[in-house]
């Protein structure tokens, strides 16, 4: 028998088996307290009914989805009396901003909606909150960047270094357009910046349209230079200094709520919720793992 052979091999392969089950235990609990917490499950939001719908806007802007559905959720449930976007970003795709904006723009004529930036609010952030009805930001609120940018990187001559040659087959002149294994023509390059020259009229059309700000004013501000809080209210790009709690009040004075403001978040999708949360527990096995590998060599 093995246990006779090698008794304390043996008796060391079940402590630390026991070591494992047991750190997977408490990585277990763990994750599910730390995971409700961070999701506001066990807050108070949820006891109450709120009356004032928060919808965060965070990161790089890559999907429009979640955001307009949180948005028309709270536009069209009657206890919700006024919307707060959120924003702390630096921007994204122009498509995914103006899909938010023309929903932030429509729910403006039927409910208040206000941005309150965070400490970021740039490009596609900026173009999103300018749609809404007014704006408040922090002094040091990093905000602007009205502009688009296209860019890649040429890899041409490390690839000549090592001896690779790109072969390229295609069914229009512009069809590899932007390649990073040759130099770019005189007419991509104009193409390209024909592109951008439109999409950025559209930017400057669209934020000049929400902040009610002449097209030539807004174009002149325009030039893809970030402005803090301060400069902005100066400029007429946001309308008031403040954080987050000052958001909520002026939300609703706006709406003219009487007694208590009580904000609310989006409850949270199931199927999302069983990933996020199983991504986290796997965060936590992960480290674990590690931590059991660790103990394995101490007995050895």
């Amino acid at each position: 028998m093995f246990s006779r052979r090698h008794p304390f091999l043996y008796y060391s392969l079940i402590m630390s088996s026991l070591f494992v089950v047991f750190i997977l235990g408490i990585a277990t609990i763990f994750s599910l307290s730390s995971f409700f917490l961070s999701k506001n499950i066990l807050s108070k939001q949820f006891d109450k009914q709120g009356n004032v719908g928060i919808v965060e806007i965070t990161g790089i802007i890559s999907s429009s989805k979640k955001v307009i559905k949180q948005i028309k959720d709270f536009r069209e449930d009657d206890s919700i009396k006024a919307i707060i976007l959120r924003i702390d970003s630096p921007g994204g795709g122009i498509g995914p901003s103006q899909e938010i904006y023309a929903e932030t723009m429509r729910t403006r004529d039927k409910k208040p909606i206000i941005a309150s930036l965070g400490s970021v609010a740039a490009s596609g952030g900026y173009y999103i909150a300018s749609a809404t009805k007014k704006i408040i930001a922090n002094p040091g609120t990093i905000t602007g960047s009205i502009g688009v940018i296209v860019g890649y990187t040429n890899i041409q001559e490390i690839l000549k270094k090592i001896g690779l040659s790109a072969i390229v087959i295609k069914s229009g002149k512009f069809k590899d357009i932007g390649s990073p294994v040759r130099d770019i023509t005189d007419n991509e390059k104009e193409f390209l910046q024909n592109l951008v020259d439109e999409l950025h009229m559209q930017f400057v059309n669209h934020a000049a349209e929400g902040r009610g700000i002449d097209t030539e004013i807004m174009a002149k501000l325009a030039d893809g230079r970030i402005y803090t809080g301060q400069t902005a209210m100066e400029l007429n790009l946001i309308d008031q200094l403040g954080n987050f709690e000052d958001s909520i009040e002026f939300a609703g004075k706006l709406a003219g709520i009487k007694g208590e403001i009580i904000p609310v978040y989006p409850q949270p999708d199931k199927m999302s919720f069983f990933k996020e949360f199983t991504q986290s527990l796997l965060k936590d096995i992960n480290i674990t793992s590690a931590v059991s590998d660790n103990f394995r060599y101490i007995i050895n």
